[in-house]
């Protein structure tokens, strides 16, 4: 399995591993053609309905392909109450997937919290982007751990990603 290979830390859970903050919170980070495997999922007022679902298939993608990053990342970006697309970094083409390149610079927060504190981060983030000088062109989510694994850990870390360039 290539995931080993990264450096991908899920020991405290053997699932998903956990938030670096040192390395996303108030971070800015520039991509230059990051490429990502494109997806899409349901939701019914925000509520996502097959992100499990289509974590995995992505996954078992990515590991098929043997085209997992130095440094695994997801993002989420809400385009409507009804679906969010989803992107997963690899470091390949994955054959038979959606693919898009994504550039820009990024500012970036953590957050902790319940989900249904979102609207609040988007809110703080936004604050926190102009007291950089800047303003966000869109806002993505990076959930590093399902929920299960928030509960053993004792807490739900969430970082946003504000395009600012």
């Amino acid at each position: 399995m290539r995931l080993a290979e990264t450096s991908y830390d899920n020991t405290l859970t053997g699932c998903c591993g956990t938030v670096d903050e040192a390395r996303w919170d108030e971070q800015r980070v520039t991509w230059h053609d990051k490429l990502f495997l494109r997806d899409h999922v349901r939701s019914f007022l925000h509520v996502p309905l097959n992100f499990g679902a289509v974590m995995r298939r992505d996954h078992a993608a990515v590991e098929a392909a043997a085209a997992y990053p130095e440094e695994p990342i997801w993002l989420t970006d809400e385009v409507s109450p009804w679906g969010s697309d989803f992107f997963m970094a690899t470091d390949r083409e994955v054959p038979g997937a959606r693919m898009e390149r994504l550039s820009g610079t990024f500012l970036t927060k953590v957050f902790e919290g319940p989900f249904r504190d979102a609207g609040k981060w988007v809110q703080q983030m936004g604050t926190y982007v102009r007291t950089q000088g800047e303003e966000a062109k869109r806002m993505s989510f990076f959930y590093p751990t399902c929920p299960k694994c928030a509960r053993r850990l004792g807490k739900n870390q969430v970082v946003l990603f504000a395009q600012v360039d």
